[in-house]
């Protein structure tokens, strides 16, 4: 790459950045403005230790996350005057270290054509959407991109696929409201295979009234799409809503048992002062964390890079 080449692509990097610290405004100030509340002229005692703790499980970071972090702030610091400064800036770095191991870039393999991705997650998470912005993603990196609305019960989820179809230029696989979701996934994958397509991205029902249901129904997508290719879907993404908090956690669960997620997808983070709860959820699941969402726009859904997202909802520099 030439000079100018790599000034852009900092530019670019730094731009996404930014996108990411004004999306997680709100989480920031809860933490930043909290650290500067605590520290401001005061010894690194106890009790500072024990409100920085009740912070970070207001931020949603868990309570065995707040408290291994708490006691890595206080470890040969005791008794001496911390700034605020220092005290996000060790923030970040016990946060990168909890984070840096589930950051995986979500790449698409070549070598299976179509690349198939299973998009899974509650309503109202942001799994349509998604599933739209990676295509837009992929279709900018040069690929071809084909979409499945398998939410067949939503009529407005498939219109909103429908419309975001045409508005990136990828073909929207349908079929009628309240059709077979696994049929409609065979015919997918089918027309992907002939057309040589490199991904294909299928939307699915995420109704948890009944959980049963839900399994039954993404079993039977996965073993009827199997019939045609027995690696399929070649990975299964979670999308998380963050504005729900704790209850991201228990749909890790749920998910993780019934439809074998590969990695995670979160949204919202522009929307919650609670953005911590990723940490706490990489913590405990150990999933591989793909992509976060800051935003609307398409840009908004970014890779997830560890260090930038510590430093941004700390408010380190």
């Amino acid at each position: 790459m030439n000079e100018t080449g790599e000034v852009q692509e900092q530019q670019k990097k730094r731009s996404l950045f930014q996108r990411m610290k004004e999306g997680l405004a709100r989480s920031t100030r809860t933490i930043s403005d909290g650290i500067t509340g605590i520290f401001t002229k005061r010894k690194l005692d106890q009790a500072t230790l024990d409100e920085l703790e009740e912070l970070l499980i207001a931020a949603d970071l868990g309570v065995d996350t707040a408290l291994a972090i708490t006691e890595a702030v206080g470890r040969d610091r005791y008794n001496k005057e911390v700034t605020p400064e220092e005290i996000r800036t060790i923030l970040a770095d016990e946060i990168t270290k909890v984070l840096a191991p589930v950051e995986k870039p979500f790449v698409i393999d070549a070598s299976k054509k179509p690349f198939v991705v299973l998009m899974v997650g509650v309503n109202g998470a942001g799994k349509t959407t998604t599933a739209a912005k990676i295509a837009a993603r992929a279709k900018r990196d040069g690929k071809s991109v084909m979409l499945a609305a398998g939410d067949t019960f939503r009529a407005a989820a498939v219109e909103q696929l429908k419309v975001w179809g045409e508005r990136i230029g990828a073909p929207v696989v349908t079929t009628k409201v309240g059709g077979d979701a696994a049929g409609l996934a065979y015919e997918a994958l089918a027309r992907a295979k002939q057309e040589g397509t490199d991904l294909l991205l299928i939307d699915t029902a995420g109704r948890l009234q009944n959980k049963t249901d839900l399994m039954a129904e993404l079993e039977k997508i996965v073993r009827v799409m199997r019939k045609l290719d027995p690696e399929t879907p070649h990975a299964t993404l979670l999308v998380l809503d963050a504005t729900t908090g704790q209850n991201a956690v228990n749909q890790v669960e749920i998910f993780g048992k019934i439809a074998n997620v590969t990695g995670l997808v979160m949204t919202k983070l522009d929307g919650t002062a609670r953005g911590g709860i990723l940490v706490a959820i990489a913590s405990r699941f150990d999933l591989p964390v793909h992509m976060i969402g800051v935003g609307e726009q398409i840009d908004d859904l970014q890779t997830f890079e560890a260090d930038a997202f510590a430093r941004a909802i700390t408010g380190a520099s």
